[in-house]
């Protein structure tokens, strides 16, 4: 079975959307997504402590920051804005697909994972994910 599921950014950060995938799995097997676009990416991260999200977002702010910072002044690709190449490179480090096992209708997750698109960009954008079980 193949489905997509839309998310809606409202710019940098991690949006959690583990709820969404129990509604699509059934039985066994292995659940596989991909993320169709090139400046966001997929993570299994931890969902208990917000502070895990934050430090993930200063690391890769550093890693990559805004074709603005003086750092930065080697990118060619600057014509979309100062946050789009970026966000490429950050895509580009970063898992763009997860493989995920299910086992009687659930997600073999541990305690503290979820799932979550991490968008790069600073602007909303409506992300989609497709999913196969």
């Amino acid at each position: 079975m193949q489905f997509e599921i839309e998310i809606a950014t409202r710019g940098q950060g991690l949006y959690e959307f583990t709820e969404q995938l129990h509604d699509r799995v059934s039985g066994e097997g292995l659940l596989t997504l991909f993320v169709r676009h090139t400046s966001c990416s997929l993570l299994i991260q931890e969902n208990a402590d917000p502070d895990v999200q934050t430090d993930l977002l200063a690391f890769f702010a550093r890693l990559a920051p805004p074709a603005t910072d003086s750092r930065m002044r080697y990118l060619r690709h600057v014509s979309e804005g100062p946050d789009d190449m970026p966000a490429h490179i950050k895509a580009a480090l970063l898992p763009v697909n997860l493989a995920i096992p299910v086992r009687d209708g659930r997600l073999r997750l541990g305690r503290w994972q979820g799932v979550y698109l991490f968008e790069h960009r600073d602007a909303p954008h409506r992300r989609r994910v497709a999913g196969h079980m």
